[in-house]
């Protein structure tokens, strides 16, 4: 079946509107300890995957200084769209879970804090929740290549009850920097190591070219760095490699032993090309284990990111081909988009931007 819109535009302030954003920030404001308390309420997996593969969504890229979205360079420093977008597919979809720097993994407690206590489910239960580490390495600035931990730490990620820790470090030749985050990824893995949790390392080759760094899909470079990545830390043991995907695959694949989940790069606005990406992938078996995956899944043009990360996790979980997946996609798009406002509706009239539900809006 062709990949077909339908005349179908997603917008996100029907699923998450202005009055549950600014409940999140009044609950900092005025109950900031309901972060802790969730977190320690929440039911956790009794193991990491159940059918050792994983579909993880990132959502670490603003904290980075990367807000750009295709050509629109701010469209991801809204946080009402973006938090609304991670929501639509961590509340309503089937994806494992979620990965993100400590702004947005405690949004995601206090919102689950909000649902729960009107009445509504838990959408963090049973869910890999992994917190980011290292964001230091600012897009854009002189030091980017020098990426330090300045977001989670070993500790909050054991003290919060995550699931793991995930950790990036970018390789270019030329930059003497890149010596350094490699080091702060080592110290890092061991210190997780030592909570007994799993680390998600995402290792890039770069090249600086008009100013910005641009990632070397080329799969004897990735399989090179695969090398580096796999012996990082004091133990290999509880290692997964984030790498994305590129032609003759099967090379990266071949590099190490470690589970690999694909990554899918900048958003194109278009989800078919990245399905069919993954559903390659996943064909090679073996180590290739599932998808770590951003932007291509929040911002998929005009469609549904729900739909999106739904069709990416039958891909990986059941198999589906490109095709079945396309066709998945424009099955589910759309559905339940009133999920929050069951248990949550707003009293401000005209409260979101696109009118809503009638509960939402009065």
């Amino acid at each position: 079946m062709a990949y077909d819109l339908k005349g179908f535009k997603y917008d996100s302030t029907k699923f998450f509107c202005k009055c549950m954003k600014d409940q999140i920030t009044e609950l900092r404001v005025e109950r900031a300890n309901i972060i802790q308390a969730e977190a320690m309420a929440r039911k956790k997996r009794p193991k990491l995957t159940s059918d050792g593969k994983l579909t993880i969504l990132a959502t670490d890229h603003p904290a980075r200084r990367v807000t750009n979205v295709g050509d629109d360079q701010f469209c991801m420093a809204n946080r009402l769209q973006y938090l609304g977008r991670v929501l639509r597919v961590i509340a309503a979809g089937e994806f494992d879970g979620v990965m993100g720097p400590t702004d947005i993994i405690e949004d995601l407690f206090i919102m689950n804090y909000l649902l729960r206590q009107a009445g509504g489910p838990s959408f963090l239960d049973n869910k890999v929740i992994l917190g980011c580490m290292n964001r230091g390495g600012l897009a854009g600035t002189v030091w980017e290549m020098d990426d330090r931990m300045t977001s989670f730490t070993a500790e909050s990620i054991a003290r919060l009850g995550l699931d793991g820790a995930k950790i990036m470090f970018r390789l270019d030749p030329e930059n003497p920097d890149s010596l350094a985050t490699i080091d702060y990824c080592a110290r890092a893995i061991t210190e997780v190591n030592s909570y007994g949790l799993p680390t998600f390392v995402e290792a890039l080759p770069v090249k600086k070219e008009g100013g910005r760094y641009r990632t070397l899909k080329d799969a004897k470079e990735l399989a090179r760095l695969a090398g580096v990545a796999s012996a990082l830390g004091d133990s290999s043991a509880n290692l997964w490699l984030k790498l994305p995907y590129a032609e003759n695959y099967e090379i990266v694949a071949e590099s190490t032993t470690l589970p690999i989940l694909m990554l899918g790069g900048e958003a194109r606005g278009d989800p078919t090309p990245t399905l069919a990406e993954f559903a390659a992938g996943m064909k090679l078996g073996g180590n290739v284990r599932g998808a770590l995956v951003g932007r291509n899944i929040l911002y998929p043009g005009d469609d549904d990111p729900m739909a999106v990360a739904s069709a990416v996790h039958k891909i990986v979980h059941e198999g589906y081909t490109a095709e079945q997946a396309v066709e998945y996609l424009m099955q589910v798009r759309g559905k339940d988009m009133d999920l929050l406002h069951r248990y949550l509706p707003c009293e401000c009239v005209g409260c979101c931007e696109s009118g809503g539900s009638s509960r939402c809006c009065g």
